[in-house]
């Protein structure tokens, strides 16, 4: 490799670095990303660095050379091994790494791969990812004494670490499906439902890069079909699924039904707000108003947020939250954990307070306030005009003098209930969500973001 290094600039996105591999993304790629972040680490007064990898079959590769990277940055490399990126988090938090980097595609398909890093114990985003892409464009690289790669493998001390909040040992016991897709939570989800009282049913435990039983992303109702299977089968009281990397979780309850990351966030702050009243929950600008309404009948204190996990943390750690959450299944917990987003410890926290209540899961989504709503909704706009047509639909709403916020695209209330829709910080699309108390309200705001759409000229979604 040269001393100055080009990325293809797809991958360098907002909350990581991502691109297909063989395409967009090589080992070359992984060295530089290596020297680049071990540059910006080095800076910061960093000398250790940890280091995990997920399950896909490029993800060994791509691990040795972005260690090569690091170490001519003359850093100590800390190997913590295979899992998920939760896994890679705790490491660098309780080793007291100067950062960590987690090799890793995420939920998306095999083929692509790429990298999720921190800074001590800050989420590293935005900026601070385009300037790895102009400092291997400068040659500007930390040099130093190669440094040492060490083996540190956290993976039982992590599940010691999940299972240590499971205060339900007395209360009732669960029947539990899981289901980790094929993925990197694989490992630490076998080993954590062996430490929990109840029955489990495991499901795509074991890790496999080419994820044959169905693409492991938990937001996608398709792909929680099998869960939903074995949960009628075993007469589960309800069935948990994750993502690729296993920092978002899915739910469904005992009767087949998806909980959607609000439903999910309503119980669990509740449940924090029982023991922290007064607190900040954090949630995202897709979230129901249900969600916002029950933080504060809750007597916590609600804030509405923009979406993306890197800036939901940051957010978190300025406001001193004990709990965040969106609506794609991250789900952080600073309250007795570390305040990133872990889906096997909001498993954890999920099933512990399911087993001390004599309410189940179904039960307590059916005492949910009554909502009609869309899903999230992600229809194409070209790169140079989503930000655009966000910026034409707010003028039209100052217009008119629409109540609206913009802390995140453009979240309208009306007499019906309120829509959204945002631009996507990681493709090319917009976002659009409505929710009503009843349809004909619903088909009122379907409308209303369908005409704001047709003025900018974007074809709209399928409602």
């Amino acid at each position: 490799m040269s001393e100055t290094y080009r990325f293809d600039p797809t991958i360098l996105r907002e909350y990581d670095i991502r691109g297909i591999v063989g395409d967009t993304l090589s080992a070359d790629d992984a060295r530089a990303v290596g020297r680049s972040f071990g540059t910006i680490l080095r800076e910061s007064g960093g000398s250790t660095v940890c280091v995990g990898f997920d399950g896909r079959l490029s993800s060994p590769e791509l691990e040795a050379a972005l260690i090569d990277g690091l170490r001519r940055c003359g850093l100590e490399v800390w190997r913590v091994g295979l899992g998920p990126t939760p896994m890679l988090y705790f490491a660098t938090f309780t080793l007291r790494a100067g950062g960590g980097v987690m090799v890793t595609g995420s939920h998306n398909p095999p083929h692509y791969n790429g990298f999720k890093m921190m800074l001590g114990k800050q989420a590293f985003y935005g900026e601070a990812i385009q300037r790895i892409g102009k400092i291997a464009a400068a040659g500007a690289f930390a040099e130093g004494a190669p440094g040492k790669v060490i083996d540190r493998p956290v993976l039982d001390a992590y599940v010691d670490r999940l299972a240590r909040d499971y205060r339900g040992a007395e209360g009732r016991s669960l029947s539990v499906a899981w289901d980790a897709g094929n993925g990197a939570a694989g490992i630490a989800m076998k080993q954590l439902a062996g430490r929990l009282p109840g029955n489990h049913f495991l499901l795509n435990e074991a890790v496999d890069g080419t994820f044959p039983a169905h693409h492991p992303d938990p937001t996608v109702p398709e792909n929680l079909k099998q869960l939903q299977r074995t949960v009628a089968e075993k007469g589960c009281d309800l069935g948990i699924a994750f993502d690729g990397d296993g920092d978002r979780i899915g739910v469904i309850d005992g009767r087949g039904r998806i909980l959607w990351g609000d439903q999910l966030m309503v119980l669990l702050a509740r449940e924090v707000l029982a023991e922290r009243p007064g607190a900040t929950i954090i949630a995202d600008v897709k979230a129901s108003q249900v969600l916002f309404d029950e933080i504060e009948r809750a007597g916590g204190k609600p804030l509405m947020y923009r979406t993306g996990h890197s800036l939901i943390k940051s957010k978190m750690a300025e406001s001193g939250a004990p709990l965040a959450g969106e609506m794609s299944g991250h789900i952080f917990f600073a309250d007795r954990y570390y305040g990133f987003d872990d889906a096997l410890y909001a498993a954890v926290r999920l099933l512990d307070l399911l087993s001390r209540s004599d309410q189940s899961l179904a039960e307590l989504r059916d005492g949910l306030p009554k909502v009609v709503n869309t899903p999230e909704l992600r229809f194409p706009c070209a790169e140079d005009r989503k930000f655009a047509v966000i910026a034409e639909v707010k003028q039209r709403l100052r217009d008119r003098g629409a109540d609206f916020s913009d802390i995140d695209g453009v979240r309208v209330r009306t007499a019906d209930g309120w829509w959204l829709l945002r631009a996507s910080n990681t493709q090319n699309v917009l976002v659009a969500r409505c929710e009503a108390r009843d349809q004909e309200g619903l088909d009122r705001l379907k409308n209303d973001v369908v005409t704001q759409l047709e003025q900018s000229g974007i074809e709209p979604p399928q409602f």
